[in-house]
């Protein structure tokens, strides 16, 4: 079986409609989503009513879609003293998604158990502890294996940094982090997800990056027009580093 894995969408349309151009390319035979997908980008209200269309994909719950659905004004004035610019975006995207949008990614699970032809997966959005500890690249091992401790699982797919990474643990499990759709924190800001291909009880994974029309994305974000668009539409072009 033929499964893409992808996260961190943040409201790009523009670079999801491309991954899921390569996807059918691909054939890909599933499609699992580990979250973040409304939050800080150029259309979240289009987006949302997407990935609600679509009745056979696997989806949990990203951080940021949990910081929607919790919002007040105690959470806003906390993430403005540490990331002024997520705290503006988020409470704009509070404003204009629906109701029935917001419920939707309220009963995202934050977690979730599969088993696919004999391999045991988890998917989860940061890692098995929290949904927003960061699985980066260059963890030492040691590090991963405290992350991932007392998890029964083959495999551990998750997102949340929109770096993509991976490891092979002394217990002999895979965890791997399949970078980000619609915000990529990399040198080349290609939209990144990862294919992982099952059978006869064994996996191959393949993480694949895509050129999108970054420009028009970028500018449909800055038509936005609320304080802090333009940085998050510079987030796009050109690159960033790793935030909280």
């Amino acid at each position: 079986m033929k499964i893409a894995v992808i996260s961190d969408i943040h409201a790009n349309l523009e670079a999801l409609r491309t991954v899921l151009e390569d996807i059918k390319e691909q054939k890909c035979d599933r499609i699992f989503c580990l979250g973040d997908l409304a939050m800080a980008g150029p259309q979240p209200v289009e987006t949302v009513d997407f990935i609600m269309e679509q009745k056979d994909w696997t989806i949990i719950q990203g951080n940021t879609d949990k910081l929607i659905v919790d919002y007040n004004e105690e959470l806003f004035e906390n993430m403005m003293n540490v990331f002024p610019l997520m705290a503006k975006a988020l409470r704009e995207d509070v404003k204009i998604l629906r109701e029935d949008q917001k419920e939707f990614l309220k009963n995202l699970p934050p977690q979730k158990e599969l088993e696919i032809e004999g391999v045991k997966i988890l998917l989860v959005h940061g890692s098995p502890r929290r949904n927003n500890e960061d699985i980066l690249p260059n963890l030492p091992i040691e590090k991963v294996e405290e992350i991932i401790e007392g998890v029964n699982a083959d495999l551990i797919l998750c997102g949340h940094t929109h770096m993509p990474a991976g490891y092979q643990t002394r217990t002999k499990q895979t965890v791997i982090n399949d970078g980000s759709v619609g915000r990529p924190m990399t040198e080349d800001l290609k939209s990144c997800y990862l294919i992982l291909d099952i059978k006869d009880g064994g996996f191959e994974v393949e993480h694949r990056l895509l050129d999108y029309d970054r420009e028009k994305a970028a500018s449909i974000m800055r038509s936005r027009n609320f304080d802090g668009a333009a940085g998050i539409a510079d987030m796009l072009v050109k690159p960033s580093p790793r935030h909280a």
